[in-house]
């Protein structure tokens, strides 16, 4: 299960690009941050750990390597083993990709070797929030030209599945969520489906809890670590290597000023009260609040910007 620690370093990664792709959803960083804790969290907690670049991170994603094991046992859809993922067009091809990515994997998590030392076992699930293979069927490009290693598309992926779980639910005009309700949709996304008799106790079962109760839990966690570290008022310098946007507000929701580019230097006035992940800023020095920024794209001063990341669109 990931810690406080690991959700923290996820938040600081993946915030932005998140809260980005969020415009116009029911859904929050926390409901995000909850379900790729629940896909891949016990991988990525892992890999953080490893000093691996951030893109290998994502690329190494991925999971669930348990075949058919009989009627309403083990892996029902497809494929349901390795024969039955060759015996389809490029089935040969997606089989070397899914074993690769496997043997690339457990290299750094323990628990998949034993799937390892069995020559026909492959991975099914791809990308931090796990594309299944069973849609290798309808876009067999995803797989095989492994777009499910750009967190952008796997996020991408997720939201759109997520959107069919709120249409399932009849929850389509929603522009808000209580974190239940999240629960629910996340249960859709999940199982296929939400069987109100049931509850939270649907979606995988781990033997303990099932996929909703964790959804919960995850996102009660989520709202409790800061995106990022408070920045105190000082002079900082952008590390984003295609630039920082400056915002009217505090929020992806709130239009660019303008974007300052990697290297440019401002004064921080002050964090705000709401989210800590965003900043005020001044950018002349006289005093006057310029605009927002978001506070995991800065570093103080003196730090190289060719030692930044990208910021979202």
């Amino acid at each position: 299960m990931p810690t406080a620690d690991d959700i923290r370093w996820f938040k600081e990664q993946f915030s932005a690009e998140i809260e980005t792709a969020l415009t116009a959803t029911p859904f929050d960083l926390d409901m995000i941050v909850a379900i790729a804790c629940q896909e891949t969290g016990y991988i990525w907690s892992i890999l953080r750990k490893k000093h691996l670049p951030l893109d290998r991170v994502v690329a190494l994603c991925v999971g669930d390597t348990i075949d058919y094991k009989g009627p309403h046992q083990g892996r029902q859809a497809f494929p349901r083993n390795k024969d039955a993922l060759l015996a389809k067009p490029n089935g040969q091809a997606m089989f070397e990709i899914a074993r690769k990515a496997l043997e690339d994997m457990a290299a750094y998590i323990p628990g998949y070797q034993g799937a390892v030392a069995n020559p026909k076992k492959f991975c099914r699930g791809f990308g931090v929030f796990q594309r299944d293979l069973q849609f290798f069927k309808d876009d067999p490009d995803y797989f095989l030209e492994r777009r499910y290693e750009s967190f952008a598309n796997t996020l991408a992926h997720c939201l759109a599945e997520l959107r069919r779980g709120l249409k399932k639910l009849g929850f389509e005009s929603r522009t808000s969520l209580t974190d239940l309700e999240f629960a629910m949709v996340a249960i859709a996304y999940n199982t296929g489906g939400y069987n109100p008799s049931r509850g939270l106790q649907q979606g995988h079962f781990d033997g303990q809890k099932y996929y909703g109760e964790l959804i919960v839990e995850y996102v009660t966690q989520s709202r409790s670590v800061a995106a990022a570290a408070r920045l105190a008022p000082g002079r900082y310098v952008v590390i984003a290597s295609g630039g920082l946007k400056l915002r009217g507000g505090p929020g992806t929701n709130f239009n660019s000023e303008k974007t300052l580019p990697a290297g440019s230097e401002l004064n921080v006035v002050g964090i705000d009260n709401q989210d800590p992940s965003w900043v005020r800023v001044d950018l002349e020095g006289d005093g006057l609040l310029d605009g927002y920024v978001f506070a995991g794209f800065l570093a103080p001063a003196g730090i190289h910007p060719g030692e930044g990341v990208p910021e979202p669109d």
